[in-house]
């Protein structure tokens, strides 16, 4: 009997999606943006200390491999002919550092990560320096306490030197960034110290890791970045496009271990077999598109225009806005960063970056701490059954707020409260929170750009529920988008490799992108209604301001000063309405 003959899909593409938690490789149709096949395998986090997050460079690497090889043979089930996949994007958690021997192929150490709860493709909230916003748990994100010391050792270095860093990189000196972590790195390990000193040290973001042992390692492995990886080390200059000697000169960072700088859409190398791990299938196969991870999630949403910005939705928000060609700094708290660069003689663009701290962790903190829902899907049923949060308002300050008023003596407060108030208003004013918090986000971001937004794109497992869509919606009072294709991340890298010089397979022409296909919520109640809930929201956020002081919230146990007030709020609450039941007779 004959065999089967292999489907004929077009050009495919393929795009390795390396997060916190998880590594996925997935393959998309290049003509129509479909998702063929997929495979995903999680990674572990190591915390040898509190405020540490490692991970092993070796694991993810595997990790890659494997996903890679799974898919490959799911699409050989699927009778696709892998060899038609043409090309391969990276798109990486961003910052994470990792030093290597270049003539063994060894890590020195542990990736070293911003401390975020395990998740996958986690955004995390960038602390900026002065901050003293303490760590509060293993449900939040924080300061990466290793590196503290070491920012505010470098802060005593140079009078005004955030602003010296900053103006060249439009980040904050903060703990948060790879250069801290470099030099954390060749502070404390001798097995680095001593691979500088020989020459034998690398340096790199995930996806300089992942690219150099792809195309060889040891055997001509290529050593490179992307803009939008390197935008976010610390020691690049957004405006030169190159890495700055003031800043390695700042940091005490050799140049030398540093990747050379490439687009985010050309042909780096080709990828090549892993005979210890008997990974071969794509051997061949140029990697031509990286990406990090929030920078992917634009060019997947197709943010190609000055103005569209796009909201991530996870543990916390990572809102990126396109500025176009013009690099703009915020005067709310904002970061500015490299959107993309598609291709060596294509422009680069820029973006503002702003990150709500609590969005989906509100949600896993009802669940783990209050116990009012037994799983994260429960919260969409209780805030329909009452639609309306009766006058509550959640502010999640857990452990102070983040932009755009970076105030460290927050603490989470639940207000407005009655006896008719029950877990379901609390549910639904906690959805409420997470879009009030995007529309300060979103409201400062047009006040830095002077563009206001038409609608706003987002993507991320919390955009699964309608009830949030429509309440960011009616909180906005624009519309916001959804695809309905939900890997937007992965989607990016795959276009951006796809597009690249030489492979050629993927159009990013606006008449060859209008084909996806979006779900729209429109906002459902007026302007008057929308800026009255706003404002009251506002007025809450004033309240959970000074529940501590400076001092006291650089000392002491974090946990005690994060649940004090919200505790204290609710047991409160608690004992008026069993209070009330008593004298009013109810049982």
């Amino acid at each position: 009997m004959a065999a089967a003959k292999k489907a004929v899909l077009g050009p495919l593409v393929g795009a390795v999606d390396q997060g916190t938690s998880s590594t996925r490789f997935l393959v998309f149709n290049s003509k129509t943006a479909e998702l063929l096949s997929h495979h995903q395998v999680e990674i572990k986090q190591e915390f040898p200390k509190e405020g540490w997050v490692e991970q092993d460079p070796k694991e993810i690497l595997m990790s890659v491999y494997e996903c890679i090889e799974k898919t490959c043979e799911k699409l050989e089930q699927l009778n696709i002919d892998i060899s038609n996949i043409k090309a391969i994007g990276v798109s990486n958690q961003r910052e994470t550092t990792v030093v290597w021997d270049k003539i063994t192929g060894e890590p020195l150490y542990n990736a070293v990560a911003a401390p975020v709860s395990p998740g996958p493709s986690d955004p995390v909230a960038v602390v900026p320096s002065g901050s003293s916003v303490p760590a509060a748990g293993p449900s939040s994100v924080w300061l990466d306490l290793r590196t503290q010391s070491t920012v505010e050792n470098l802060s005593k270095r140079i009078p005004g030197n955030n602003n010296f860093v900053k103006s060249k990189t439009g980040l904050p000196l903060s703990t948060y960034f790879s250069a801290v972590k470099v030099r954390w790195l060749l502070d404390n390990v001798k097995e680095v110290q001593k691979a500088v000193e020989e020459d034998r040290a690398l340096f790199g973001t995930i996806d300089s890791w992942l690219i150099w042992s792809l195309t060889g390692g040891t055997n001509g492995g290529v050593h490179c970045t992307d803009v939008t990886n390197a935008s976010r080390t610390m020691l690049f200059n957004i405006h030169s496009l190159q890495w700055d000697k003031e800043l390695c000169d700042f940091f005490g960072i050799p140049m030398k271990i540093l990747p050379n700088v490439r687009s985010s859409s050309e042909i780096y190398g080709l990828m090549k077999i892993s005979h210890s791990l008997k990974a071969g299938s794509l051997e061949g196969v140029p990697i031509s598109g990286c990406l990090g991870d929030q920078s992917a999630a634009l060019v997947g949403q197709m943010c190609f225009r000055d103005g569209q910005a796009k909201n991530t939705y996870g543990t916390g928000c990572f809102l990126l806005c396109n500025t176009g060609r013009k690099c703009v700094f915020s005067e709310h708290g904002l970061l500015t960063t490299v959107a993309y660069k598609l291709g060596r003689d294509k422009p680069v663009y820029y973006a503002l970056e702003g990150s709500v701290a609590i969005a989906g962790a509100v949600i896993r903190w009802l669940r783990d701490n209050l116990g009012i829902i037994r799983s994260s899907d429960e919260i969409e049923k209780l805030a329909k059954e009452v639609g309306t949060s009766y006058g509550c308002y959640f502010v999640p300050a857990f452990s102070g707020l983040y932009a755009p008023y970076w105030e460290p003596s927050a603490r989470g407060i639940i207000c407005g409260l009655t006896q008719f108030t029950n877990k379901c208003h609390i549910a639904f004013a906690a959805l409420e929170a997470v879009c009030f918090q995007t529309r300060e986000i979103l409201d400062a971001m047009n006040r830095d750009c002077g563009i206001p937004l038409s609608h706003l794109q987002v993507d991320g497992g919390m955009t699964n529920n309608k009830i949030l869509m429509q309440l960011q919606a009616d909180i906005l009072y624009i519309p916001v988008v959804k695809p309905s294709m939900p890997e937007t991340t992965a989607l990016g890298a795959a276009m951006a490799a796809g597009a690249a010089e030489g492979v050629g397979v993927w159009s990013l022409e606006p008449e060859d992108l209008s084909a996806v296909t979006m779900e729209r919520f429109e906002p459902q109640i007026n302007a008057e209604e929308s800026e009255i809930r706003y404002s009251t929201w506002k007025k809450a956020v004033m309240k959970s301001m000074g529940w501590v002081t400076t001092e006291s919230s650089q000392s002491g146990d974090p946990s005690i000063f994060c649940s004090l007030p919200l505790g204290f709020f609710i047991m409160s609450s608690m004992v008026m309405l069993i209070g009330a039941r008593y004298i009013s007779g109810i049982p």
